[in-house]
């Protein structure tokens, strides 16, 4: 499985209108218990992955680190991302299904 069919999907729900991304929008989301799934890019800070490791394990979803934060932007069509959540349950679903079955997408 290669990250580019979850950059597509990402791209996709960020064109619905299914994406936050930004560390405000999406401490909100997760607060506001409307993340389904959360995307750390593997080169943000330790401190930055700590952070959503403790949110994700809070309300309970599923974290996974892809890409750089480059790239994370880029395919939501922003600038660099460090993270990014989604917020519709089926591309949620489908997106951390690609990225279990990559052996090079981390995961918590």
């Amino acid at each position: 499985m290669n990250e580019q069919k979850i950059f597509n999907l990402l791209g996709m729900a960020q064109r619905a209108g299914r994406i936050a991304s930004g560390d405000f929008a999406v401490t909100k989301a997760v607060e506001g218990k409307k993340a389904r799934l959360l995307l750390v890019a593997k080169d943000a800070s330790e401190e930055t992955r700590k952070r959503y490791r403790q949110l994700a394990a809070k309300a309970k979803i599923e974290l996974f680190y892809l890409g750089d934060r480059e790239l994370l932007g880029h395919c939501i069509g922003k600038d660099f991302r460090a993270v990014a959540a989604v917020l519709d349950a089926g591309f949620a679903n489908a997106i951390a299904k690609h990225c279990r079955s990559d052996s090079d997408t981390g995961v918590d």
